[in-house]
């Protein structure tokens, strides 16, 4: 699918779990007046709905940030499953909990956080992230989020943004070109983000989840087209705003 099309829309009847198998997705609030706030950043690899279990409608919006793939995994099916396979229970409550975990994370980042801090800090959670998927070669990976992306989901200004990684930049810390994202003194940035990846339930040796045994890659159970199951009527041809 195209960067920005909407997988869900805020106030549609979630039918089934979207897994996203490659490229970037976002969930956000938009007010009356236009104004929007980023909630979330999904990478391959992540369930981007697990409000589909629990509520009757969707109260934010999904949508793409690049081109993406996209499987759709219906809902009655994997609740089947989850109570034929306690394995995968405990696979939908970890992917569960740690979404809150990374939810609580992000409130207290732009909360107490110096602009600065706030990008360092987002920063260094999208870089695992990615690392645990294995998509970063050399303290390197993509980054395709703008800096109105960034700001979005920091509660930054664009302003207050460029200047943030202008100063990360100055200080030694990372590089931002051409959307590539290069870390170049680790520890510093940790240590000036005041950054625990402790939330992120990732392995301190391999960088992936150190509990992931318990219950199969949700990846396995979804969908390897994204156009056979994902409906294009139903919220997936919408432009989401992006910018």
């Amino acid at each position: 699918m195209a960067a920005r099309t909407v997988l869900i829309d805020r106030g549609m009847q979630p039918s089934g779990i979207h897994v996203l198998l490659d490229g970037w997705a976002c969930r956000y609030t938009t007010l009356a007046d236009g104004r929007r706030r980023i909630v979330a950043f999904y990478v391959p690899g992540d369930v981007c709905d697990f409000d589909v279990f629990l509520l009757a409608t969707m109260d934010q919006t999904i949508a793409a940030v690049t081109p993406a793939r996209v499987a759709m995994v219906d809902a009655a099916m994997l609740a089947g499953l989850a109570i034929d396979h306690p394995p995968l229970t405990q696979a939908l409550w970890w992917e569960s909990l740690t979404a809150a975990a990374i939810q609580r994370a992000w409130t207290l980042n732009v909360g107490q956080r110096s602009a600065k801090q706030r990008i360092a800090h987002l920063l260094c959670e999208l870089y695992l992230r990615l690392d645990r998927v294995g998509l970063v070669l050399e303290s390197s990976c993509a980054l395709p989020l703008t800096q109105f992306h960034l700001g979005d989901a920091c509660a930054l200004t664009s302003i207050h943004t460029n200047r943030a990684l202008q100063e990360l930049r100055r200080d030694g810390l990372l590089s931002l070109e051409a959307r590539r994202l290069t870390i170049h003194d680790w520890p510093a940035l940790v240590d000036l983000a005041a950054f625990d990846p402790a939330y992120l339930q990732l392995s301190q040796d391999t960088g992936t989840c150190g509990d992931r045994e318990a219950g199969p890659d949700l990846i396995a159970i979804a969908p390897q087209s994204d156009e056979e199951r994902f409906d294009p009527e139903n919220g997936g041809s919408r432009c989401a705003g992006l910018g």
